[in-house]
């Protein structure tokens, strides 16, 4: 095709925009793998990307996107052929490569990952990079030695896309969880995924003690700021919180005293630019560790028309669980 559909960003004196267009191939960033994108997803990030909320975009035009599943059709790199399903979360796309919202992409084939066989691209791209990091979240809890037999687990945004997968894939490990969310109306929802237990933002929320009751073993959290440092603050001695998300803010109003007096240990969680073999062992546990009929439920899908009006929708908080974006026909 000389030329395909895209959501391109483009940046001028008078601010940040986003629109559908028609995208030359020739423009395509350099890469030894092309591949024909079936399936994506907006995420958290792909909002802030499109809105302009924060700095996410790196270079000018941009198509947005930050992963996609779909066929290579064609390639110079050793290890991919033409007809191979592959998934790409990360590595720039949507921020310094030009990403996902596109009906092509040609990339690092270094980037990619084989679809597992037991998955479809769409619900790869139901997953995500929201999914994929709630896994790397979870196996990174359980290196730090925490079982189920440990206590329970908190899951903090839990009605959103890395809060959504977090909560379901505890629950299928034997976890007993603990969903923290904004939305009360979705109480429902998080029961469905399996939660035990409902906590309000706002018990959250408020100024952190540099201790307090001890109430849980570990978590995911993706709020950051007064959440996490309230999540810290109320982990049992050894218990481990690993980080993911900013939905909060950036900032983190916490003190030493669970680090030094209760050896409780912040784990960070970085899914960009995540090694190969982690990214390979995350894949492998969401094709096992995680029910599909969770999945499902928490699944909505949209085209790639919609995506624009999806992603302000995500950064006011008005997203429950997983979007699903179908590329081309």
């Amino acid at each position: 095709m000389a030329t395909f559909t895209a959501i391109r960003i483009d940046k001028s004196e008078s601010g940040q925009t986003a629109a559908l267009v028609d995208f030359d191939e020739a423009d395509l960033m350099p890469g030894d793998v092309t591949v024909r994108i079936e399936w994506s997803t907006v995420n958290y990030k792909d909002g802030l990307a499109i809105t302009g909320k924060a700095p996410v975009v790196r270079r000018f035009p941009m198509i947005a996107g930050v992963d996609f599943a779909g066929s290579v059709i064609a390639s110079s790199h050793p290890q991919w052929k033409p007809g191979d399903q592959v998934i790409l979360n990360g590595w720039g796309l949507g921020e310094t490569h030009l990403g996902a919202y596109a009906e092509l992409a040609r990339v690092n084939g270094d980037w990619l990952v084989a679809l597992p066989k037991g998955m479809s691209a769409r619900d790869a791209m139901a997953i995500g990079t929201a999914g994929y990091t709630a896994m790397l979240a979870v196996m990174a809890l359980e290196r730090h030695g925490l079982t189920p037999q440990r206590g329970p687990m908190i899951v903090t945004g839990a009605a959103g896309g890395v809060g959504s997968i977090a909560v379901a894939i505890l629950v299928r490990l034997g976890y007993q969880v603990i969903a923290s969310t904004g939305r009360l109306e979705e109480a429902d929802y998080l029961k469905s995924l399996g939660a035990a237990e409902i906590v309000e933002r706002k018990d959250l929320s408020g100024p952190p003690k540099p201790l307090a009751k001890e109430r849980w073993v570990g978590g995911v959290d993706s709020v950051g700021s007064t959440t996490l440092a309230n999540v810290l603050s109320m982990t049992r001695y050894g218990g481990a919180v690993a980080a993911c998300g900013l939905a909060g803010g950036m900032d983190l109003p916490t003190s030493v005293a669970p680090f030094i007096l209760r050896a409780v240990s912040l784990l960070g969680i970085d899914s960009v630019m995540c090694s190969l073999p982690l990214r390979r062992a995350a894949w492998a546990r969401l094709d096992s560790d995680l029910d599909r009929s969770k999945l499902a439920v928490m699944t909505t899908e949209i085209g790639l028309a919609d995506v624009i009006e999806a992603s302000r929708r995500i950064v006011a908080g008005q997203v429950r669980g997983r979007i699903v974006v179908k590329i081309g026909g």
